[in-house]
């Protein structure tokens, strides 16, 4: 029921890639106003993750989590529904809103339900498979309802997906008491909405605006402002919206650099392909979806088969640290393509190595971020690794491509008359590098830092 209920947020966030050029044409939105489907629910979510999971905690995790599916599919409906831009993208904005009342929910039921660490890591394992392979998924998924339906139903569908955790959630999920001595300081709520929001907004969009822009400039500034003056206000509160015992903890802290690092290489990974698959090797969005789907398989049998194993065995510093090499090993691969390189093998290489390690380092990270939280602080906890994640994948997208095109440009002014499919190619392959080489120290730093104990259940 908790992956069932997180896996509509993740299909949602890549099923939507796939239908935005049909969006397009359907309400006649300029490319601004395209973008802005995506933007208005990643900012949206992001933004809202700490105070939605405060809102866990004083409610009770159950009906945090059912209030979030329930308005995230009621805010699908309306989507689907629209007639124009704005109703398109305030409709996606309020998916945004209860997708991360959802999700924060989800974390807290995971740490709650699953005490035993035996019981935890293979639930962790079965979690993160699930929404990894949900990645990959919703970009098929996409292309075979706007192929076959419509794009309205990259929208719609989350209404049926919606049904399972309604119905069957009050009578699977047990339910928690909530903490009615749980205030919210607005001060802080505000300043966390415009921080986070205001990081993830600037790093998503400095792509397509360039790092220079005004929007850009203000939004970062402004987020590192909010971020400060965050975190300095939860010094000394008696109920903090984030205490910062949640992230000032050794492992707790690290654990979450990991996931960053994971969404970086993970997300940049599958950016950058797809801009492979598509502009250079011709691939149709549904075709694109299919090459990625040993991404997910891989990634499914390493967080439900192999992690579980491990996680009992090995010390998290070594799992986790070894887990992101292999990440990293997945981006080496991509690094051979080249422009006439319409064969599949290095694909396929790149995708099943990377999710291996992405299927590893999820629960095994995760598993690590959320040991030993107190039960006051399990809401906050669960949005501080997915506010991780998801800033991840924000860094991911925004250095890598920035890298790519920086890279391309340098290329065709370095090689007068080279073909733009070859600076393009070029600029992919110096991204795969950084990456790679981020990660690799990423996984140094993990390997010393990190000293949590090995579970010693048996497998």
């Amino acid at each position: 029921m908790i992956a069932s209920a997180h896996l509509m947020a993740v299909i949602d966030t890549t099923v939507m890639f796939v239908a935005l050029p049909s969006v397009q044409r359907g309400l006649s939105m300029t490319v601004t106003d395209r973008q802005w489907v995506v933007t208005a629910y990643t900012v949206t979510l992001a933004g809202l993750l700490l105070p939605a999971g405060r809102l866990a905690d004083r409610l009770g995790a159950r009906r945090t989590l059912l209030i979030g599916v329930a308005g995230f599919a009621c805010a699908s409906a309306i989507g689907g529904a629209s007639v124009d831009g704005a109703m398109i993208i305030s409709a996606r904005a309020v998916q945004g809103a209860f997708a991360a009342i959802l999700i924060s929910s989800t974390k807290s039921l995971l740490i709650t339900i699953y005490s035993d660490e035996d019981q935890r890591a293979r639930a962790m394992g079965f979690f993160t498979a699930t929404l990894t392979a949900g990645m990959a998924v919703g970009l098929v998924l996409g292309g075979v309802l706007t192929s076959g339906l419509g794009w309205r139903w990259c929208l719609y569908v989350n209404v049926i997906l919606s049904v399972i955790p309604l119905v069957a959630g009050p009578r699977v999920l047990p339910a928690l008491a909530g903490r009615q001595d749980v205030r919210f300081d607005l001060p802080s709520v505000l300043l966390s909405i415009v921080g986070t929001g205001g990081l993830v907004y600037g790093l998503g969009e400095a792509s397509s605006l360039g790092w220079s822009s005004r929007q850009i400039v203000t939004s970062l500034v402004a987020s590192l402002v909010s971020l400060s003056w965050f975190v300095a206000r939860q010094i000394g509160k008696p109920q903090p919206l984030l205490p910062l015992r949640v992230v000032a903890d050794r492992n707790r802290g690290w654990s979450m650099i990991g996931l960053i690092v994971n969404g970086l290489s993970t997300f940049g990974m599958m950016l950058i392909l797809t801009y492979q698959l598509q502009a250079v090797m011709g691939y149709s969005a549904m075709r694109t979806g299919l090459a990625l789907i040993p991404f997910a398989i891989a990634a499914a049998a390493g967080s439900a088969v192999i992690a579980p194993r491990l996680m009992v065995r090995v010390p998290p510093r070594w799992l986790i640290a070894a887990s992101v090499v292999v990440e990293a090993a997945g981006l080496v691969p991509l690094v051979c393509l080249t422009p006439p390189s319409h064969s599949l093998p290095l694909v396929l290489a790149a995708t099943v190595i990377e999710g291996l390690g992405t299927g590893v380092a999820g629960p095994a990270t995760l598993n690590t971020a959320l040991g030993g939280v107190l039960s006051s602080d399990r809401g906050a906890a669960g949005a501080g690794t997915s506010a991780a994640g998801q800033l991840g994948s924000s860094i991911g997208a925004a250095l890598l491509n920035t890298i790519a095109a920086t890279a391309t440009a340098s290329y065709l002014a370095a090689h007068a008359g080279a073909s733009r499919v070859t600076a393009t190619v070029h600029g992919f392959t110096v991204a795969m590098i950084w990456g790679a080489a981020i990660t690799l120290v990423a996984a140094a730093a993990i390997a010393f830092l990190v000293n949590a104990r090995t579970p010693g259940a048996r497998w």
